[in-house]
Formats: C-alpha cells, sequence, structure tokens
C-alpha cells in the first residue's frame, strides 16, 4: 500500500493550538509519521502547503519521503496530492491517502483508497 498524507489537513484537525507556530508543528507530525513509518515498509509521502521547512526535511528517510506545495496558489497541496496519486495509481493500484478534505478527496480517482484524519491521527496514537 502506498500513502499520500494531506499533512496540513492532518495538523488542523487538532485542538492542540498548531497554529501559533505552524513549523514546529509540522515538524511534530513529521516526527510521529517517521515513527509509524518504522513500523511498516509502505512508501509514504507526507504533503504540506508552504516553503520547504529544513528540520521537516531532515526527518524524512526509508520510506518516508516529505514533499512541499511551494506555489502559494490555493489549495497548492491538494494539487500536488493529485498529481501524485495520479502517478503513483497509473504503477501502482493499491494507494490510501489521509485527508479529510471532501474536495480533495472528490478529485481522486475512483479505486483510491480514502482515510480521514481523526482515524489517521488515532493510528499515529494522537
Amino acid at each position: 500500500m502506498n500513502w499520500v498524507i494531506d499533512g496540513n489537513n492532518v495538523m488542523g484537525a487538532a485542538g492542540d493550538g498548531w497554529w501559533n507556530d505552524p513549523p514546529a508543528a509540522a515538524a511534530r507530525l513529521t516526527q510521529r509519521v517517521a515513527e509509524w513509518c518504522r513500523t511498516h515498509d509502505d512508501p509514504v509521502t507526507l504533503v504540506f502547503d508552504g516553503r520547504p521547512l529544513e528540520r521537516v526535511e531532515e526527518l524524512a528517510g526509508g520510506n518516508l519521503e516529505v514533499r512541499f506545495a511551494a506555489s502559494r496558489k490555493r489549495d497548492a497541496a491538494d494539487d500536488l496530492i493529485v498529481e501524485l496519486v495520479e502517478d503513483v495509481y497509473a504503477r501502482q493500484p493499491r494507494i490510501r491517502v489521509v485527508t479529510s478534505d471532501k474536495g480533495l478527496a472528490a478529485r481522486l480517482a475512483p479505486g483510491v483508497g480514502h482515510m480521514r484524519t481523526g482515524e489517521y491521527r488515532r493510528l499515529l496514537g494522537l
């Protein structure tokens, strides 16, 4: 199974004050995803909006890739996720996208698996 995770959507599902320091929240989430990645071999791509953050990129490796949608366009990360899913799905039809964004979910090809962010946060123990 290939995983593509809408990082901003997963962060936004928490009422933990992430908005006070989004880079720190992204680093905390990435650390938890990296720890989860050590429990399996599935490829995981974690996607965030905005410019790359060095402390987040440093947590990537192994089966975890971190990507940033640097475009300032609205829904830039959603566009990148759709592009990644289309590319991966063409080669590997077993894919799951983690998001609670209904607009993004509606843009995914039929057959692409979907997990809501609350369920994924529970999987991570958040």
